[in-house]
């Protein structure tokens, strides 16, 4: 933690550098980051819910099913972000690894943060539209963040661990976008999971994003509280995701800059 805090200013002109980078010629500029998430959560709304009359089975309100898939494809977002950087954060870092002398770990505090300041923007315009249409959750957002802190604690085992394989086996990308996109639709994101067959009920509470999916949708959709038993899940696999992460990167740290 303290050598953390030595390199707080490169990690934070990091954050700033790769988020400014994103829109640094674009004709808009810093608007983009306001623009891109308010369109995606007015066209799901407004196709899902007004368009195409999309219903959730016992709820028959009309903006029901447009919260609850933008509340699933947000937080998903995030988890994709995360592991999806951790991945080839050391090969996309190849030249500063090999030219600066800095912690190695300063590369995933950095992607936590930038993902963490995306999400920011896209979940405060999220809530803004909520209140507007006044669907604003009420106190249980207040659950929100520890949430979000469980779904980063398991996304940086599963990105940390993926980006070291990825170093020395470099299909691991590949087959990991696979494997993303099937997970996606094994996660109750786009369907509730009460539409299933109820033999399939105990496999899909196995998937440890169901849990953390269905806690967001309690939220946003009937201001619950989360049911702290169905994220046991996402924090026994997130602990040890991170134990494995931390194991594979002290094991390999010194052969990394040879390979990348």
């Amino acid at each position: 933690m303290g050598k953390w805090w030595l390199y707080r200013g490169f990690v934070l002109s990091s954050v700033k550098r790769d988020f400014q980078a994103r829109y640094r010629n674009s004709l808009l500029g810093p608007v983009w980051p306001l623009l891109q998430p308010l369109a995606m959560i007015v066209i799901y709304t407004l196709v899902f819910s007004q368009v195409m009359q999309a219903r959730l089975p016992g709820l028959h309100d009309g903006l029901a099913y447009g919260i609850y898939i933008c509340c699933g494809i947000l937080t998903w977002g995030l988890f994709a972000e995360v592991t999806n950087r951790c991945l080839s954060m050391f090969l996309d870092n190849a030249n500063l690894l090999k030219k600066l002398s800095f912690p190695r770990l300063c590369l995933p505090l950095i992607v936590l943060l930038g993902a963490l300041l995306n999400f920011a923007i896209t979940l405060g315009i999220f809530l803004l539209v909520l209140v507007i249409i006044g669907r604003f959750p009420g106190e249980s957002v207040l659950a929100l963040p520890l949430l979000i802190g469980l779904q980063l604690i398991f996304a940086l085992g599963i990105g940390m661990t993926l980006g070291v394989l990825n170093v020395f086996f470099r299909d691991i990308g590949q087959l990991f976008a696979i494997a993303l996109q099937l997970w996606f639709w094994l996660t109750p994101i786009v369907y509730p999971a009460n539409i299933l067959p109820a033999s399939l009920q105990p496999w899909l509470a196995l998937n440890p994003m169901t849990g953390l999916m269905q806690s967001y949708q309690g939220i946003f959709l009937h201001n619950a509280w989360p049911d702290w038993q169905a994220l046991l899940p996402i924090v026994v696999t997130g602990l040890l995701s991170c134990a494995v992460a931390a194991c594979i990167f002290r094991s390999k740290e010194a052969d990394m800059l040879d390979e990348i």
